[in-house]
């Protein structure tokens, strides 16, 4: 229950900081958002507030923020058709009914002519007495068909009207908000917890470990281990990890007096899979508010870091799908940080954060890199691509990506339980 409520807690933040990044830049910029939704699939839960519908859907795989012009408007009014035309207190209409025109009487039944709801916002038609009359329509109107609600779109409202500028920043902005998300989480851990410091020193003792069990104490500064100076944290594990099972000698402070303490190193699996030693000791912290400041930037620049050395073992043909989780292997990982405790947890999810935003940056069709790319290309061209190619190379991309979710899962399940 406790993974489970980690991950609902961990996704929902991410995805949400992540998605509201794109809803906030592209109301700045004008855009009609129609829908801000976490998650995929069917609605569980919706409310409208001004001009957005926020949903909840089913499948927690993401999330979409659905912006006016992006997708092609899915209710098309042709001349010859008959609507139903409620009109608003300044006399221009403010709804247009497409069909069950009987359930609105208060509607005027027209057959159109003409109908411009992008630029002219205009609806000509003929009148009982067979005259052709035009009507202004109110750039809020709504189309009703089947007694749902769908705002209308002006140019002015829609993605494709903005500028290449103002469009970047709407689908950059999300990846960027997963990066604040990652700083801002690290700040605050380092404040709770202290920030981590580069001194041959001993913090937090674990209990039942090699080091306890010598009579190593938080606070003891190393001054060499087995005659080796030491001078930073560093260096201190560094040789602990070289040395499982082995016993090596502290000569440690404490108190003014020097003390010779032997440990011998227990053993686990290493980072790359190798055996290494390790005593149970946790690195020094300080509490400093400017260096929690900097540590939250520092820190999230060093999950960049790594997440691009995974991604630079693909270009160099060293990759293997055990450097990636799926959702499963993210759900495990998640029990296992939370098991650890919520300082672990921030850390985790962190590092989950600037790896969302990362990803999505990558010029993957579907992604947020690979709409960058195309109005990136946009720029270069002076013209938009073609929006249905542009639109074929985003649903390809996106089958690829489902495709290797599916492979990646099947995976995980292969590695933690079979």
């Amino acid at each position: 229950m406790n993974t489970l409520l980690s991950v609902i807690i961990i996704f929902g933040l991410l995805v949400f900081i992540h998605e509201w990044g794109h809803l906030y830049f592209a109301k700045r910029a004008g855009i009609l958002c129609r829908e801000f939704a976490i998650g995929f699939g069917p609605k569980i839960f919706s409310f409208k507030r001004n001009e957005t519908v926020y949903t909840i859907r089913l499948l927690p795989l993401g999330g979409f923020v659905r912006m006016a012009g992006e997708d092609p408007e899915m209710i098309n009014i042709k001349p010859g058709f008959e609507i139903g035309l409620v009109f608003n207190a300044s006399r221009k209409v403010s709804k247009i009914i497409v069909n069950n025109k009987s359930k609105h009487p208060e509607a005027l039944v027209v057959q159109v002519e003409k109908i411009d709801l992008e630029h002219r916002l205009i609806v000509e038609a003929y009148n009982d007495d067979g005259e052709r009359i035009q009507y202004q329509v109110d750039e809020r109107a709504v189309l009703v068909q089947d007694e749902q609600e769908t705002q209308i779109a002006p140019w002015n409202r829609q993605f494709g009207s903005k500028t290449v500028g103002q469009r970047a920043m709407a689908i950059f902005a999300g990846p960027l908000m997963n990066f604040l998300l990652a700083i801002v989480i690290l700040i605050a851990f380092a404040l709770f917890q202290g920030m981590p410091v580069d001194e041959a020193q001993i913090g937090d003792v674990t209990p039942d470990s090699a080091a306890l069990e010598a009579g190593l104490q938080e606070g003891d500064q190393v001054l060499s281990i087995d005659g080796q100076p030491i001078d930073s944290w560093e260096e201190m594990t560094s040789i602990i990890q070289q040395h499982p099972n082995e016993s090596i000698v502290f000569e440690i402070e404490r108190a003014g007096e020097v003390l010779t303490i032997p440990v011998t190193p227990d053993e686990r699996v290493g980072q790359f899979g190798d055996q290494e030693g390790f005593v149970g000791i946790a690195r020094p912290t300080e509490f400093n508010l400017m260096g929690s400041i900097v540590f939250g930037f520092t820190q999230t620049y060093l999950f960049m870091t790594m997440i691009f050395e995974v991604l630079g073992m693909i270009v160099t043909g060293n990759f293997s799908l055990d450097y990636v989780a799926g959702p499963v292997g993210i759900y495990n990982y998640t029990g296992e940080a939370a098991a650890m405790g919520i300082f672990v947890l921030m850390q985790w999810a962190a590092a989950l954060s600037v790896n969302l935003g990362i990803i999505n940056l990558l010029p993957i069709p579907a992604m947020d890199g690979g709409r960058l790319i195309f109005i990136g290309l946009e720029a270069v061209r002076g013209k938009p691509i073609d929006p249905q190619k542009e639109g074929m190379v985003h649903f390809i991309g996106f089958a690829l990506l489902m495709l290797l979710m599916i492979v990646v899962t099947w995976n995980d399940i292969n590695k933690f339980f079979m």
